[in-house]
């Protein structure tokens, strides 16, 4: 039996998930939608030996994912090097074979931990 505190810190984690936001408007819903399932289960799969994915992925339908959407490629490349210069462990999914750079996932956080690098990017409409 996991320790008292134990579920509500797993329930504080959350996986951010940033698409962009031009494919999102220029591409069809169910190529957008796959996007952002490659990058999240890269990250999991990426991190998957981490505390924090591990106690994520046990919540099961508990889960809290949030998708954020950068405008353009440009920003998603701005968030990913900002992201790496904090150490923070993410995965950017890179549509092949056109080599088109569509979205990014963290592995799952805190949201305390993460929040500030994410705050100006919007949630996904």
């Amino acid at each position: 039996m996991a320790a008292p505190g134990a579920a509500a810190a797993a329930a504080a984690l959350v996986q951010y998930v940033v698409l962009r936001g031009d494919l999102a408007r220029s591409w069809p819903l169910g190529a957008v939608v796959a996007q952002a399932c490659h990058a999240a289960l890269a990250a999991a799969h990426a991190h998957g030996g981490h505390p924090d994915t591990g106690a994520y992925l046990a919540l099961g339908g508990a889960m809290r994912t949030v998708v954020l959407e950068a405008p353009d490629e440009a920003a998603l490349t701005v968030l990913a090097e900002t992201l790496k210069q904090h150490s923070i462990d993410h995965e950017v999914w890179t549509e092949q074979p056109e080599n088109v750079p569509t979205c990014l996932a963290l592995r799952p956080y805190p949201k305390d931990q993460v929040h500030q690098h994410l705050k100006k990017f919007k949630l996904l409409k």
